[in-house]
């Protein structure tokens, strides 16, 4: 079965659909690399492209589905696309659970482990994501929404970087979502999230009123990597934080070389990285 919730309106369409499992172990937290773990079969398929899905949300104990984003790239997933949506007549968004559609069949070889699992194992994550590179954290941020008092993490600071605004629409809900429910639970400083427009004419926002929360944390040009982890050192003396990076090689060796550094803090930086193809 699958529900499936276009983003529609952009260059690359990343439409979002969830499988559901009735059977299902609790891992909370995993992230599985579909470039790896996920092996899939479809019906009326004759090829199959791994670099254009990736896993953004896992089975927890109180969800039984896997949610999966899938970039349009090319004739591949433009044929999968046309299996999932419906026909142009239907204005519809969403589809329901159950509906008279002959769904192709996943088959699912996982989950497998990542560095960003350890996230939640820190009491202070320092997470960084380039471009679509911000997919293997999705599925940590749906797993806080679930249930975020169960894990060590109590800080998490999320730096997200794209060349174009439209890029950020890919999670802005999330995002938004997940701002709303600390701010609601007077835990507004469990998240602290920064995002870089690192190519752009002048100041854009990220269209909806909703996005506020987003449009008041967005930045121009590229981040200063070291005073970035210099203030947090500096707000958490004395403690061992995690830092996690998905993106372009550029920024994987800048933290790579920061987090070894001393600082005068006594603040200890434990550097982890996800390859992104």
């Amino acid at each position: 079965m699958v529900n499936h919730r276009a983003n529609s309106g952009q260059p690359n369409i990343i439409p979002d659909f969830r499988v559901g499992e009735e059977q299902h172990e609790d891992f909370e937290g995993n992230y599985i690399e579909s470039v790896d773990g996920l092996r899939q079969s479809f019906l009326k398929l004759k090829t199959f492209s791994e670099k254009t899905l990736k896993i953004t949300g896992c089975p927890t104990k109180t969800k039984a589905t896997f949610g999966v984003h899938l970039k349009i790239v090319g004739d591949w997933t433009e044929r999968f696309r046309d299996l999932l949506l419906p026909p142009p007549s239907q204005d519809s968004e969403i589809l329901p659970f159950i509906q008279s559609r002959n769904y192709p069949k996943l088959y699912i070889d996982g989950p497998f482990g990542s560095p960003f699992e350890e996230s939640l194992n820190y009491e202070v994550s320092f997470c960084v994501a380039g471009g679509i590179g911000v997919t293997p954290f999705a599925s940590i941020l749906n797993t806080l929404m679930d249930d975020w008092k169960s894990y060590k993490l109590r800080r998490l600071y999320f730096i997200w970087v794209c060349r174009d605004i439209q890029s950020f629409s890919w999670f802005a809900d999330l995002l938004c979502t997940l701002h709303n429910k600390f701010w609601q639970e007077n835990r507004p400083d469990y998240i602290n999230i920064q995002l870089y427009l690192s190519q752009t004419d002048g100041i854009q926002k990220i269209i909806g009123e909703k996005y506020h929360a987003l449009n008041s944390r967005l930045f121009v040009g590229r981040p200063r990597w070291k005073l970035l982890l210099d203030e947090v050192a500096k707000c958490h003396r004395g403690k061992t934080v995690g830092v996690f990076c998905c993106g372009p090689s550029s920024i994987s060796k800048a933290l790579h070389k920061l987090s070894n550094e001393n600082n005068s803090y006594g603040t200890k930086f434990e550097y982890n990285k996800e390859s992104f193809s």
